[in-house]
């Protein structure tokens, strides 16, 4: 199952060129990398990155994935939780969010 994580283009530029992150400022004060599943991204992207150009959308198989918790959060839905450094052999891909019509417009999520 693959999982999701929205990164601004300078964080993403930062993964690749270090190979490992600990994620944005939120992740840091939280000490872990948020992700969310197919069914909250979207609504992630509206309530935290609302009119936020330059993001990249990283998909990421959560079920081979070391670290990982799935936790109860924002109205009572499961998110995944990464309890270490992401690496750049994590990914399974990467593709640009733009904005639309007022919204982001998500590729495909499988």
């Amino acid at each position: 199952m693959l999982i999701f994580k929205i990164f601004r283009a300078t964080e993403w530029t930062d993964l690749q060129a270090k190979g490992t992150t600990k994620g944005s400022p939120i992740d840091l004060a939280d000490g872990y990398v948020h992700f969310s599943g197919a069914d909250t991204v979207v609504k992630t992207a509206a309530l935290y990155f609302t009119d936020m150009l330059d993001l990249m959308l990283i998909a990421v198989e959560a079920d081979s994935l070391a670290g990982l918790v799935w936790e109860t959060s924002r109205g009572g839905a499961s998110f995944p939780h990464l309890y270490r450094e992401l690496t750049m052999g994590d990914v399974i891909w990467a593709k640009p969010l733009p904005i639309a019509y007022g919204t982001h417009q998500f590729p495909e999520l499988s």
